[in-house]
């Protein structure tokens, strides 16, 4: 007989509630969850979808091991066995420094993938660790770090209260939002406009999100910073700056920030923005005057040449309004796992940059992580602390990362890699040992990372939909595993990890003054944590160690979630900067202004590329799913007519797109959605390469937008690879 089950979707970062029907041990549809206290319904193509990515044929599952060159089917214990046979001695001859890991975008929508890589690389003991957030989001994390101590401390935009909101680089209508999680963003942006507030997006395309706005600002790509710097000037000028009682005593450097910025003036920046004057003014006085406001940049503000700025600058316009921190503004979310956050304010750690350095380019490192464009390098040059071996955790970066071509000749040169990834794809086909986890149908979930960034405070658990099958471990063993393979208990209990974890965190938080269980035996607490695996176990730690009093038992009781309430001021408790305040000013923005200053003056590109998102794709993920390829979700080059007349290129004819890293062949598609002078290709595609077992996504491979990037254009402060603004040279393909 059918039955239901709910689930929070892991396949963006909506996180919303589904509702999910199983028939004979499999998921046959997906609808909203109406019930769900966040989405309350929401539900968009990839949700709907979820029955198929998680009955995907393709995806593998049992793990396989390179035996004579080729990778074969393996038992669980075979496979363990080889990480501990290839890693040990690799680190024992070398030093764990030669081990990298790489971790994709869905570690961060998994339980495990939040829980267990901090511990495997503190049992690696490596600072070689890449992301995908050098190729995404660094750039907020370094500001945030910068300006509040915390590069985890970033504001989001109040979606259900503010007046207006000023999105720049960011399309919701296909993203579903990032960096701000908010089931049915599109919904609440239209909430917006009816309530009289007012929606104003800048974007080189005109985007749904665009069409949706009052005004559509069609800026010249990679200048967003010198646009919001020249609003701040404005500002200042014309004496609209005002922070508020709320924040004026923890405000530092606003005479310092006034002096530093006065080049910019909407005159000096029109003509590189290619966005006049007076509407430059006019952004910033509507800005000011609204009765509240928010600022919001996403990944095309982020990867570009001056993503750390504009970064930045986003937090300087709402503090210097008076928006941060305040009901209708921009507010911190206080996640419930968490550790109880201080009462009092005062001076912190801050946040340094650059405390090492990558081995070849001297790439300094920002929040602990080295940029991924720097991976293939670190890989092939040969000498001392070359990296010999690297464990990739649901990473893709052959497609994801600059110059593809040359990533995966490096990968294929490894003495060693683990790949845990559910599919033999253009990365994990060279893997020695593939760990596939199993089906979120069959996992358990919790959004750590997530409800960090959510427009509502709230708390959802989501039980697995299906068993496991007969001997088939979940995700969080698979990562406990790996971790004990490689640190020397290869063959103890996979709960050890989750063991060790528990002790060590009640150790140190019943010594915490602020803490629920300051003073408390901590033995007594792990003894009551409920939850039939390590992992629940560490959830419901987390829980009782946060800020609401929840336990996981109060969770599963009520599986719909728990509403904990709209967003409220932080500050000053939230602050880990030095000073105590925040610091609008920081020493490495500082000290790089000068390169934004010579921004105005460097000449205009004739044609520069931009990425494209879509509803049904996030990154290389959905491309293997029928119902989520096809249609408008194809890999194209979206062109102006009027650049196609001058190029001579017809709509669905084959240009030729060069740039620094290579070129690729592709079809076009003449809209007039891209300003005159931009070009745009979606990333996450290029499926074409051989040994990969990904059958659908191989009919319609696309291309590697990637490949067209050499990897040496970064934003210097946060390392992110340069993937939005680059000069491209198109033509008919002969």
């Amino acid at each position: 007989m059918p039955r239901t089950a709910l689930r929070i979707c892991p396949l963006c970062e909506a996180t919303c509630g589904l509702t999910v029907t199983v028939e004979e041990g499999r998921v046959t549809g997906a609808r909203g969850d109406r019930d769900d206290v966040f989405s309350q319904g929401f539900i968009c193509p990839k949700g709907a979808s979820f029955g198929a990515v998680d009955s995907d044929p393709d995806r593998l599952t049992g793990p396989l091991v390179r035996r004579d060159g080729r990778l074969r089917e393996a038992s669980w214990d075979e496979a363990f066995d080889a990480v501990a046979a290839g890693i040990a001695p690799l680190v024992e001859q070398h030093g764990p420094g030669v081990v990298g890991v790489v971790l994709g975008n869905p570690n961060v929508h998994t339980m495990a993938g939040a829980l267990y890589p901090p511990v495997l690389l503190k049992t690696l003991r490596t600072r070689a660790l890449f992301t995908a957030s050098t190729v995404d989001q660094m750039p907020k994390h370094v500001s945030s770090g910068l300006l509040f101590g915390d590069p985890n401390a970033i504001p989001v935009p109040d979606l259900d209260r503010t007046d207006h909101l000023l999105l720049l680089g960011a399309n919701p209508f296909e993203s579903n939002g990032s960096l701000c999680t908010a089931p049915d963003f599109p919904g609440r942006l239209r909430a917006i406009r009816r309530r009289g507030g007012t929606v104003t997006v800048v974007d080189p395309r005109r985007t749904r999100t665009a069409r949706l706005a009052d005004r559509h600002v069609a800026i010249r790509p990679g200048t967003d910073a010198l646009l919001l710097a020249a609003m701040a000037r404005t500002l200042f000028e014309e004496k609209l700056v005002d922070v508020g009682d709320h924040l004026a005593e923890h405000v530092e450097g606003l005479d310092e920030l006034a002096h530093a910025l006065r080049e910019f003036t909407p005159e000096a920046v029109a003509a590189r923005c290619d966005v006049d004057a007076a509407t430059i003014r006019t952004l910033a006085r509507e800005l000011a005057a609204a009765p509240t406001a928010a600022v919001y940049g996403r990944i095309g503000s982020t990867t570009v040449a001056f993503g750390t700025h504009a970064s930045w600058l986003v937090d300087v316009l709402n503090v210097l309004t008076g928006n941060l921190d305040r009901p209708g503004g921009a507010l911190f979310p206080l996640s419930a796992t968490v550790p109880a956050p201080r009462t009092t304010a005062g001076p912190g750690k801050g946040f340094t940059l650059g405390r090492w350095t990558s081995r070849v380019s001297r790439h300094p490192e920002a929040k602990g992580e080295l940029p991924l464009a720097a991976l293939a390098e670190e890989i092939d040059t040969p000498g001392e602390g070359a990296l010999r071996a690297v464990v990739a955790i649901a990473a893709n970066p052959v497609l994801s990362a600059p110059d593809g071509d040359r990533l995966d000749k490096a990968l294929a040169s490894l003495d060693f890699m683990v790949s845990v990834d559910p599919y033999l794809n253009e990365t994990s086909r060279h893997a020695h040992v593939v760990l596939p986890p199993p089906p979120p149908s069959r996992s358990p979930h919790y959004d750590f990372a997530f409800n960090s960034f959510a427009v509502r405070n709230q708390a959802r658990y989501s039980p697995a939909a299906i068993p496991l099958d007969a001997g088939r471990p979940d995700e969080c063993e698979i990562h406990a595993r790996l971790i004990l393979a490689v640190g020397g208990q290869h063959g103890a209990p996979a709960g050890a990890v989750d063991d060790l974890v528990i002790r060590t965190t009640l150790a140190k938080a019943v010594t915490t003054p602020h803490s629920p269980v300051h003073g408390a035996d901590p033995e007594e607490i792990a003894r009551s944590l409920t939850g039939a695996t390590g992992a629940e176990r560490r959830l419901d730690m987390m829980l009782r160690l946060g800020p609401y009093d929840l336990t996981l038992e109060r969770l599963v009781d009520q599986p719909h979630g728990v509403d904990l309430g709209p967003l409220r001021p932080r500050l000053p408790g939230n602050l880990r900067t030095r000073s105590g305040r925040v610091e609008l000013l920081p020493a490495p923005i500082a000290d790089d202004l000068p390169r934004l200053r010579r921004a105005l003056h460097a000449p205009a590109e004739d044609l520069v590329l931009v990425g494209r998102r879509h509803l049904r794709s996030n990154n290389s993920w959905m491309h293997n799913i029928p119902a989520l390829v096809g249609g408008t979700n194809r890999c194209t080059l979206h062109l102006h007519p009027d650049d196609a007349a001058r190029l001579g290129l017809a709509d669905g004819a084959d240009a030729l797109v060069v740039a620094a890293g290579g070129e690729v062949r592709v079809p076009v598609e003449v809209t007039d959605e891209v300003r005159p002078g931009v070009v745009s290709l979606p990333h996450g595609w290029g499926h074409d390469r051989p040994g990969t077992r990904l059958g659908v996504a191989a009919r319609t491979p696309g291309v590697n937008v990637n490949q067209l990037l050499d990897g040496t254009l970064l934003d210097p402060l946060s390392g992110t690879a340069v993937l939005n603004g680059i000069p491209v040279d198109v033509r008919a393909h002969p």
